[in-house]
Formats: structure tokens, C-alpha cells, sequence
């Protein structure tokens, strides 16, 4: 009966848009083997590392040269270029199609840049410098005025505007009655890209990187990406080299951090059974997104507050068990880089379906974007298909596809908090202490996230 009424929902993909599905697919493989298989991968990384001689993890993080960079300036170019084609999306918002599945504007913000940019972002590298809407405008206009920025930033401030603006995106996306209506999706975009700009002015570009929490999302994730500038040259290596390079961030952005990782995981909780159950709604007769605005607010901010209390509790047990002479302070703030790898794997798994999906519709909105019959793209008789959800052996690779996200994530996790710890910590085996709770946190975050993927879904 479950599967049915997940079918169901995915014939009616308006309703879940820029949401992961056909969870209930997943009931038909055997998914406790897969789970126990994934957390015995990480449990069995951990055990390594504790064997392995520190000079081969730090060589883990090597950095080989590719090219030389090129020095041309076009950063400002191509994010002018973005900013138009913002202002293009926006316009489509209010005069384009009311449907979300073929107005460009929502399947661009909640499918082309929050599930496809964001993920290449973390995966590829920094695309966020020649892509953000702000720089560009921005540069131009202090050229056209010989403007400065009227203030300077207040250090005292830090990330706490940037963290109140990116939980005031995830309420938008989780609590939001329609956050893919778009006619009000142009107001919050419009509003906040103009928003942006006044702070870029009236503070200089320090507003971007510590109080525009889109740009902060994505320089947080560029440290995972194989490819970067180290020097003058581009260079690759494994997730996380770039952490490596410069392991130590600010108290703020290890919070926000640890918030993306939380946030992330309580948009896949907010949609199972059992939270529905908690607040005491059966899943089969879900009353709508505007039933539990409420409740859904309080679960985000209490999931995020369990995961940084429980993240510091493990870094302050990990000191005491090795005896560190590191602060805790010092400590939370060098191992939370760490964490992003396995914020990055879960993002990427949970809205892999969506994005299959979705995706299409995308494609169709570009090929046609006042939906009056254009084929700008070529596609011809191009039609929107579900096919890959209707066999077991599809079904297979799509999950197997996502829980390996999920379980790298927390390999490379694991690889780099134990380099971090060497790099902080006199001997490998005070690092090997160190790391024995956040490791165990790990591994048990592992059997939670792959349980998250598995679980059927209320809405």
C-alpha cells in the first residue's frame, strides 16, 4: 500500500518539486544489507587509519599541478553575464507560466543551481567566482560611480548575518507553503539578488564572504572540489586537499558548517514516516506543507542544535581521552571543515532523484521558457520520462549510487579529520585518540544517513 501511494506521488511531481522521492522504491531491495555493508566501510577506515603511518595520510592530501592559471580578468565578465541571466529568470517568474514544472525560474533555483551547481561546486571546484551575480555588478558599478564602500564590515559580527540568512533559506525551501510558486519565488529572488547588492556597496565585498550566505555555502564547498589554485597554477587532488592547505576557519563557519550538514539531513527526517509520526499525522493522509509550518521550523532548528552539540561533545571527549594541549575552541574550529564532505555526500545523494527528474522538466523550460510551442534547444518531440523508476535493476544503481555518496562522504571525512589531527597534534597517537569519538560519530552518522535514503517518504 506504501509503494502505491509513493507512485502515486511521483505521477504528481508538483507537489515534491525540488524534493527527493520514490524513497518507497527502495522496499522492494534489500537495503539492511547495503546499510550494513556501507557502515562496515567506514568502520573499517577508521580501523585502518589507526594502523596507517601518519606520512601516508598526509600524502592522502597531495596536490599535483595541472596548468598554469590564466591570468585573464573575466570573473567580472561572466557574473555580469549571471546577473542577467538572473534578471531574465526573475522576469519569467511573474510573466512566464504558472506551472512550476515549465516556468524556468523554480526549476533553475531548486534543480539547475541548488541540486546541479551546488553538487558540481563541491565536487568540480570553484565555478561560484565566475558564476556569482554580485561581483561583476558590483565592480561595474563602484567603476561607473567611483563609489567605495561606505562602511567597513563589522568584525564583531562575523557569520551571524550569513547564518540567519541561510536558515532563513532552508525555512524557505522545507516550510515554505509553495516555494516553487513563481510569482513569489521571483520576490525572494529579486529581492534578496537586490539586497545582496546594497550590502556589497555600503560594506565592501566582505559582505559576500562573511553575511551572503549563498556565497558562503559555496566557498565552504569549494574546499572539496578535486580541482584549485594553489600558487600559479591549477592543481588537483582528493576531496579535501584544499582544507589541508589551509586547515584553520572561523568560529562562525564552523558553525555554518555543521549547519549545512544538519540542515541537509532534517530535509530528508521532515519527510519520512516516522517524523510525520512524531507529530502525530498519518502519512497516507498528509494535510499539507502549511499543517506543519510550525513544527517544521522547530525541527530544523532542534536538529541543528542536537548535531553542534553532539559534534563539541565529541571534540571535547576526543581532547581530554588524548590529552591535548589544543583549546576546544581551536579544536571545533579546526575539525569542522572535515564535516563537509559528508554534508556534500548526503546532498548529493538525497536529491539525485529529483534531479533525474526534474532535470527534464528544466530542459523543456530552457527550450521553451513562455511555454508557447518554442524548441530553442532542439529537443523536437521531447517528453518527460519516469521509465528508470519502474525496474529493480535501474532502481539498484540509483540507490546504490546514492548510498555510495553517502559512504564516501564519510571515507573522506574520516581520511581528513585524522590528517587534520596530525597536522594539529604532536603524535600520531595522541591524533588517533583525538579522533576516537568523532570517528565513532561518524560511523554512526553513516548507518543514519543510509537509513534516511532508505526510509519511505509522507509527502
Amino acid at each position: 500500500m506504501r509503494v502505491c501511494i509513493l507512485i502515486t506521488c511521483l505521477l504528481l511531481p508538483g507537489f515534491a518539486l525540488a524534493h527527493a522521492s520514490e524513497q518507497g522504491f527502495v522496499l522492494l531491495l534489500p537495503t539492511d544489507v547495503y546499510i550494513a555493508a556501507g557502515v562496515a566501510s567506514v568502520a573499517l577506515t577508521v580501523l585502518l587509519l589507526a594502523l596507517m603511518p601518519a606520512r601516508w595520510v598526509r600524502g592522502i592530501f597531495t596536490s599535483w599541478p595541472v596548468l598554469p592559471r590564466i591570468g585573464l580578468p573575466l570573473h567580472h565578465v561572466t557574473s555580469c553575464v549571471a546577473a542577467l541571466v538572473l534578471a531574465a529568470l526573475v522576469w519569467l517568474g511573474v510573466e512566464g507560466p504558472r506551472d512550476p514544472l515549465t516556468n524556468a525560474l523554480p526549476l533553475f533555483v531548486w534543480t539547475v543551481w541548488w541540486v546541479g551547481l551546488v553538487s558540481l561546486q563541491g565536487l568540480i571546484g570553484n565555478h561560484w567566482r565566475w558564476t556569482n551575480p554580485w561581483t561583476g555588478p558590483a565592480a561595474l558599478l563602484a567603476r561607473l560611480t567611483g563609489m567605495r564602500a561606505v562602511w567597513r564590515y563589522p568584525r564583531r559580527l562575523g557569520y551571524v548575518p550569513g547564518i540567519a540568512i541561510f536558515l532563513g533559506f532552508a525555512v524557505l525551501l522545507l516550510a515554505d507553503p509553495a516555494p516553487a510558486d513563481p510569482a513569489r519565488l521571483a520576490m525572494f529572488t529579486g529581492g534578496y539578488w537586490y539586497a545582496t547588492l546594497l550590502g556589497v556597496v555600503l560594506f565592501g565585498p566582505r559582505w559576500l564572504i562573511r553575511a551572503e550566505a549563498l556565497t558562503i555555502l559555496m566557498r565552504s564547498y569549494a574546499r572539496m572540489g578535486l580541482l584549485g589554485r594553489r600558487g600559479k597554477n591549477l592543481s588537483i587532488g582528493l576531496p579535501g586537499w584544499k582544507v589541508m592547505a589551509r586547515p584553520h576557519v572561523a568560529p562562525g563557519l564552523a558553525v555554518f558548517i555543521l549547519i549545512l550538514l544538519g540542515t541537509g539531513c532534517f530535509d530528508g527526517l521532515n519527510e519520512t514516516f516516522w517524523w510525520l509520526g512524531v507529530l502525530g499525522i498519518n502519512p497516507l493522509e498528509f494535510p499539507g506543507r502549511s499543517a506543519v509550518v510550525r513544527q517544521t521550523i522547530l525541527g530544523l532548528i532542534a536538529a541543528n542544535a542536537a548535531l553542534i552539540a553532539a559534534y563539541g561533545l565529541c571534540i571535547w571527549l576526543g581532547l581530554r581521552i588524548a590529552r591535548a594541549q589544543i583549546g576546544f575552541g581551536a579544536a571545533f574550529c579546526l575539525f569542522a571543515p572535515s564535516i563537509l564532505p559528508i554534508a556534500l555526500g548526503y546532498h548529493v545523494a538525497h536529491y539525485l532523484t529529483s534531479f533525474l527528474v526534474d532535470g527534464q522538466y528544466a530542459l523543456k523550460a530552457i527550450s521553451d521558457p513562455l511555454a508557447r510551442g518554442a524548441d530553442l534547444l532542439g529537443l523536437g518531440q521531447f517528453y518527460v520520462t519516469t521509465g528508470f523508476f519502474n525496474t529493480q535493476a535501474t532502481v539498484r544503481t540509483i540507490w546504490l549510487s546514492q548510498a555510495g555518496a553517502v559512504v564516501i562522504g564519510h571515507v573522506i571525512a574520516i581520511l581528513l579529520a585524522h590528517a587534520l589531527a596530525l597536522h594539529a597534534l604532536a603524535t600520531a597517537r595522541r591524533a588517533a585518540l583525538s579522533q576516537a569519538p568523532l570517528a565513532i560519530f561518524m560511523v554512526l552518522y553513516t548507518c543514519f544517513g543510509l537509513w534516511l535514503l532508505a526510509s519511505p517518504r509522507g509527502l
